[in-house]
């Protein structure tokens, strides 16, 4: 792994000068200085260790209270969705373990590889023998304990209880059964009432082809003659985002000669910005990359191409890359989302390792505010639906309030960027990828590692405060010839917005030395 020095100097010169002051102010002066800083540093701790209980106390509070909200909030919808839409809309929140002798046993697969077969379910009901597949399907979109629950357990191992076989009610296995066995379909077009039906969100229902394809911004070279050999470069978003977080930041900075050579893609994954939302799908990792190959490697003839992915997008990319080992020049990864899994987790199965890494992304705190946001996200279903219903369905308000507040004087991209998605496409895509993926992130990166030559860039934010820095600094030393740079007082988000041309000119000089 080699870190880039430029970002790093800073810090090691700053500690080295602050050493040698140390050194030599140390006997100027004189020990009433060194009590001092001893008790300074005593205040601090103390005041951290209270902090961390405040923290602590009122994240058990607020918490236990959204487990309550969420069971709640799931009649309310149920009878909100009859009213609207005259069908019971089934969810994930009837808890494992209560479904009594017409229950569904889950087995989760053995195999350690992250490459290896799919999860099985198996129907133990006197109605059925059959076995239902569930590729991709995390454990944490029908296992999430209620924080008291999941507090009084034993028997777990770093915060994680995994069990040979799980108990799943039959209305979720006929939920999954009901989108994985059924008969492929046009997607339905019409949104659904708690969804937006904007011209940006619903853009894909305008045709059957605008349905099939995930929307695609295409920047080409402009014709010359004679004409010039181009590449490829792919861009894919992070979660909750689309492609506007790359065509309005670093497209525009892009040299002349940049623009003239690559030919860029930037796609908005399924289920976010103008791509199709279908309510039918469970927004797997198999879906979302096969989705990119149809809508970007076959539909324009991509024979090779650069890879450049942001957060949740890292992790498709690495799919890609091992799925086309000799297609790939390089791969650029923002922030990527690898939590390394304990031996004594991944030996559980896969189910516990997205178990593993669900409580890492989402702690269940209510400091940092991302930590909290990603906490509701990620862990309660009908919370989350209402902060869609809040926030994604009303769109188009907040780009109005913001305009009047700010006098049009910021430019309001991240609003479609962050809040053109459904909560079926954000949950899903939220569990099954960053969740689902745990057990694959430690393949995927050693077959980038032994199987491809291509060039491998990381970077990450040192403030970021959803995903640390140490996930790409683990990402790095599993692929030891990655270059790894580690932007200071920059975060998930302004490791690109705020220095588009710096970011720009990286990748530029990455593509060249290809």
């Amino acid at each position: 792994m080699h870190i880039a020095t430029c970002v790093w100097q800073e810090k090691a010169a700053g500690g080295m000068g602050g050493a040698a002051a140390a050194a030599v102010g140390g006997g100027g002066k004189g020990a009433g200085a060194g009590e001092w800083g001893a008790a300074r540093a005593r205040v601090v701790a103390a005041l951290g260790v209270a902090g961390c209980a405040l923290n602590c106390a009122v994240s058990f509070m607020v918490f236990s209270a959204l487990d309550v909200l969420d069971v709640v909030l799931c009649l309310v919808y149920k009878l909100v969705d009859y009213a609207a839409e005259a069908e019971w809309k089934s969810c994930y929140c009837a808890a494992a373990g209560s479904a009594g002798p017409r229950g569904v046993q889950v087995a989760a697969a053995a195999a350690p590889a992250a490459v290896a077969g799919p999860k099985v379910v198996r129907l133990s009901s006197e109605s059925s023998s059959a076995k239902l597949q569930l590729e991709d399907v995390s454990d944490t979109l029908y296992v999430r304990p209620s924080l008291l629950a999941d507090a009084t357990r034993t028997g777990s191992s770093n915060g994680v209880h995994a069990a040979p076989a799980l108990t799943v009610s039959p209305a979720i296995a006929e939920l999954i059964r009901g989108k994985m066995d059924r008969p492929p379909r046009p997607p339905r077009q019409a949104p659904c009432w708690s969804d937006c039906d904007c011209k940006v969100c619903h853009a894909w229902s305008v045709s059957p082809a605008s349905s099939s394809h995930l929307y695609v911004h295409v920047q080409a070279p402009p014709p010359t003659l004679p004409p010039v050999e181009t590449e490829d470069v792919v861009f894919i978003h992070g979660f909750i985002s689309s492609s506007v977080f790359w065509t309005e930041t670093v497209f525009p900075a892009f040299s002349p000669a940049a623009r003239s050579r690559y030919r860029m893609f930037a796609v908005d994954l399924l289920g976010f910005g103008r791509s199709p939302k279908p309510a039918e799908s469970l927004y797997t990792l198999r879906e979302h990359v096969e989705m990119i190959e149809r809508s970007v490697l076959r539909r324009y003839r991509l024979g090779s191409f650069h890879v450049v992915a942001h957060s949740l997008g890292s992790v498709l990319a690495l799919a890609l890359a091992v799925k086309h080992p000799a297609a790939v020049k390089s791969l650029t990864l923002l922030a990527p989302p690898y939590f390394p899994v304990p031996e004594s987790v991944s030996a559980a199965g896969a189910g516990a390792a997205a178990q593993y890494v669900m409580r890492r992304v989402a702690p269940r705190r209510v400091w940092p505010p991302i930590a909290f946001g990603g906490s509701m996200a990620c862990w309660y279903e009908h919370v989350s639906r209402t902060i869609c219903l809040t926030i994604c369905r009303q769109h188009r308000v907040w780009d109005r309030l913001f305009r009047i507040f700010t006098r049009n004087r910021v430019r309001t991209f991240l609003i479609e960027a962050f809040m053109c998605h459904t909560h079926n496409a954000a949950w899903h895509t939220l569990h099954n990828i960053i969740c689902g993926s745990a057990a694959r992130m430690d393949a995927y990166l050693d077959v980038v590692a032994h199987q491809l030559s291509c060039k491998v860039a990381l970077f990450h934010g040192r403030d970021d405060e959803l995903l640390p820095v140490d996930c790409t600094l683990a990402a790095g030393a599993r692929v030891p010839r990655a270059r790894v740079t580690v932007y200071d007082r920059k975060d998930h988000i302004t490791i690109v917005v705020g220095q588009e041309k710096l970011f720009a000119a990286e990748l530029e000089a990455i593509w060249r030395a290809d």
